[in-house]
């Protein structure tokens, strides 16, 4: 029997063009498993979060990003480590999400990842993540943690993971993220 493909929606923290991060989450997309995909959103259109915006009406960009993580089974995210913390485009767009009659990232699952070009790989912003993620009722998946340290060795110039290890991190993250997924969502089974 065929199971329902696990559909995962995919954030990346940082608006850099050559962000590691977003490296980090293409070769996501590619080491996804089957019956899975992964769609990278946008949040660089965001506007920062105002409550009197908020009163006005949604802005589009997000009505649309609230309306793509409904439709998600669940979420990774890749993201940098800003001075010990998370990136505010990330937080803004988080924000956003957790405000309203539709929260659509309460109970969803999600895969982190951080890459940095430091020793840690981003250590530091995964366990801050992690308590923003608890605020939103989100569902963390704990093992394995996706460090990639040093990732300006990590990428070849196109932007490639070369690091079997990270590869094989990532690859632990999404089966568990999925099959976690699949657990908790008896409509994808």
């Amino acid at each position: 029997m065929n199971k329902k493909e696990v559909k995962i929606i995919g954030i990346v923290g940082s608006l850099r063009e050559k962000s590691y991060n977003k490296m980090a989450i293409l070769a996501a997309k590619d080491l996804l498993p089957d019956n899975s995909t992964l769609e990278i959103i946008e949040i660089n259109d965001i506007p920062f979060f105002n409550e009197d915006i908020e009163k006005q009406g949604l802005p589009k960009s997000v009505i649309d990003f609230k309306n793509k993580l409904v439709e998600a089974d669940a979420i990774l995210i890749a993201t940098p480590e800003y001075n010990y913390s998370v990136s505010g485009v990330l937080k803004n767009a988080l924000d956003w999400a957790s405000r309203g009659r539709l929260l659509p990232l309460r109970g969803k699952p999600v895969g982190i990842i951080s890459a940095s070009m430091g020793m840690l790989g981003g250590a530091r912003v995964q366990y801050h993540l992690r308590q923003i993620c608890v605020a939103l009722d989100m569902i963390p998946i704990n093992k394995p943690e996706v460090f990639i340290a040093k990732a300006h060795e990590k990428f070849d110039p196109n932007g490639n993971l070369i690091d079997e290890y990270g590869k094989k991190v990532i690859t632990e993250l999404l089966d568990n993220l999925i099959t976690f997924t699949r657990v908790i969502n008896k409509n994808i089974d």
